[in-house]
């Protein structure tokens, strides 16, 4: 074999080797981008994933927040129809209680009234012997019916007639007619009295408040859900 034979094939074998090189680089490169492309892909759906999950927890969030929010408006307007509802209950009351300051005003029916009052009381204590309350406008009509009351009590229970003492600390005042009835809570102006008595056991340890005053707020809580009932068409617990 003659030097051009053998430079002939030195020539074809790096021909091949380039060939062989340049396919196993174009399969490299083509490997290579699709390896970029798929990992590109995994990158690009993992943003896409969490860019998607940040959106779904603000959205959350927000779902959250208007029902906060709803939830707020809804106890804060529920607030204000009780809060009304109490306004008209205790408007209710309060007339009733003006009410109460005509009551001594006919001292016909008022010292009957403090009459059985005054039996009621003797009735619930049961004792032998009694500490009386009234206000001082009302001593005269308190004097003037005790031995009645007294008969009649024990007439009721089959017992002799109780020692009754009128006590020298009375009952407050009704209030002053000079202002509105209204000008006059004890909060402001100090306790008043619409009229009644109350009567304790000598030691008093047993007090039976029986003004009207005190029956009225026995009376009003004991009516109150049928109240609520009649006024807005629900028994409120």
């Amino acid at each position: 074999m003659n030097d051009g034979d053998v430079s002939k094939q030195i020539q074809q074998m790096v021909r091949f080797i380039r060939q062989e090189a340049e396919e196993k680089a174009n399969e490299i490169s083509v490997s290579a981008e699709e390896e970029f492309n798929i990992e590109k892909l995994q990158l690009v759906e993992a943003e896409k994933k969490k860019i998607r999950q940040e959106y779904e927890k603000k959205e959350k969030q927000v779902e959250i927040r208007k029902k906060i929010e709803y939830s707020m408006q809804l106890n804060a307007s529920r607030i204000k129809v009780l809060q009304a509802q109490d306004d008209v209950v205790n408007a209710m009351k309060e007339s009733a209680s003006k009410d109460l300051l005509n009551v001594s005003h006919d001292h016909h029916v008022y010292k009957r009234l403090l009459k059985d009052l005054i039996v009621q009381s003797l009735v619930r204590l049961k004792e032998p012997g009694v500490l009386l309350r009234c206000r001082k406008e009302d001593l005269h009509l308190v004097e003037s019916v005790l031995d009645s009351a007294k008969e009649e009590y024990a007439s009721k229970v089959n017992v002799h007639p109780p020692e009754i003492i009128i006590d020298d600390v009375h009952l407050p005042p009704g209030p002053s007619h000079h202002h509105g009835f209204f000008h006059h809570h004890a909060e402001a102006h100090g306790p008043f009295c619409s009229g009644g008595v109350v009567i304790a056991s000598r030691d008093g340890k047993i007090v039976f408040e029986n003004t009207l005053d005190a029956r009225l707020d026995v009376a009003f809580n004991k009516k109150l859900p049928e109240i609520r009932k009649w006024l807005f068409g629900q028994v409120a617990a």
